[in-house]
């Protein structure tokens, strides 16, 4: 497909029962990319004009042919309303126009859950699904912060830190929108169907694909743009190399928006993307204070924890947990015998001060606020 396509949507795409039906079909297809539909809109003129060259074969794969011939519109509407979802389209009050910022921007959404309003702000905060401990706690401090600020959190709804951002922001009953990489009626994977389900309640569900299109894995960098789309600024707490939240900060540099990055240990595979990305120019932050303070967002401070007033014991393990540490290396930094670093750690692990990862101790994001540790 051509380079030089336009911005946007052709003038009328989706306007009229005609074009809405014919966008209705156009989202069932599987083999058809939102970049070649895009491209085919614009050649074709409208929604319904690309809907007959590819029900022609003129376009598309043969499934996709085959499929658009034998789909009716009303057939898709019902099985939205089944599924709670609404359809808007390009023009419609509640498609957001930040998406026509894209190179490919979707041709119609499907919602459930709460309203997309124009005026809110939005924060995109992605990561690996396969996240540390640590990462899993940013991640979920920065959805309660930003929620909590009135900010709206974007995020996939994935394993690791994109649960755990919703997590955040639902803890703190504020806004989150979770971007689907399937129909809007398929949780996936399923052990977020909880999450998706507490989203839809609480927030809004969107995905640009019919109810009964399956998560297939060239969807997700599809789904990556959408919630970069949606957003005003991204956030990468962790990312292996090679991993999606590359293709998110290539999306958000593509339609300028600004990029924070979370350092992680340079040992860490996890650490590879953000690092990568802090040397590159994104904007370092340690946690939700810097992202705040950076979006200038003037938000009350965060409650201070009230002081934790440890034993001798306690403090000198506390204070020899300088990076991750077997107990015998506590042990040893705080002139401990092995037995009484356990017994220490152990207590500090149930104040919530430390963790246990991989039979090595950290200190918490929550312990490292308590004013008197």
């Amino acid at each position: 497909m051509p380079d030089d396509v336009p911005a946007g949507w052709p003038p009328g795409f989706g306007d009229g029962d005609g074009e809405r039906r014919a966008l209705l079909v156009l989202s069932t297809l599987r083999g058809i990319t939102p970049r070649n539909l895009h491209a085919l809109a614009w050649r074709a003129g409208s929604a319904a004009a690309a809907l007959a060259i590819i029900r022609r074969g003129g376009a598309g794969s043969r499934a996709d042919h085959e499929h658009a011939v034998r789909t009716e519109p009303d057939q898709v509407l019902d099985a939205a309303a089944a599924a709670g979802a609404r359809f808007v389209v390009p023009g419609d009050g509640e498609y957001p126009r930040a998406l026509l910022r894209l190179a490919d921007p979707p041709a119609a959404l499907f919602l459930r859950g709460g309203r997309l309003d124009r005026r809110e702000v939005r924060v995109a905060v992605v990561g690996s699904r396969r996240c540390s401990a640590s990462g899993r706690e940013i991640a979920h401090d920065l959805g309660r912060r930003l929620a909590g600020a009135g900010l709206c959190v974007v995020s996939g709804a994935a394993f690791g830190i994109d649960a755990a951002s919703h997590h955040g922001a639902l803890g703190a009953a504020g806004r989150t929108v979770a971007v689907l990489g399937s129909g809007i009626d398929r949780a996936y994977p399923r052990s977020s169907a909880e999450l998706i389900d507490r989203i839809a309640a609480a927030g809004t569900l969107v995905s640009e694909y019919a109810p009964g299109v399956p998560a297939e894995p060239h969807r997700f960098p599809a789904r990556n743009r959408i919630v970069t789309g949606l957003s005003s600024a991204l956030v990468v707490v962790e990312g292996a190399h090679g991993s999606g939240s590359r293709i998110s900060v290539d999306h958000a540099l593509d339609i300028g928006l600004e990029v924070f990055a979370v350092p992680g240990p340079v040992t860490s595979p996890l650490a590879e993307v953000p690092l990568e990305l802090i040397r590159d120019g994104a904007t370092m932050i340690r946690g939700a204070d810097d992202l705040l303070a950076d979006l200038e967002v003037d938000v009350p401070a965060d409650p201070v924890e009230p002081p934790v007033h440890l034993s001798g014991d306690e403090r000198r393990a506390w204070a020899a947990l300088a990076e991750p540490s077997p107990p015998d290396v506590v042990a040893r930094g705080a002139d401990l015998s092995i037995p009484q670093a356990v017994s220490a750690l152990i207590r500090l692990e149930l104040r919530g001060l430390v963790r246990s990862v991989g039979g090595r101790y950290e200190r918490t994001l929550a312990g490292a606020r308590r004013e008197s540790v």
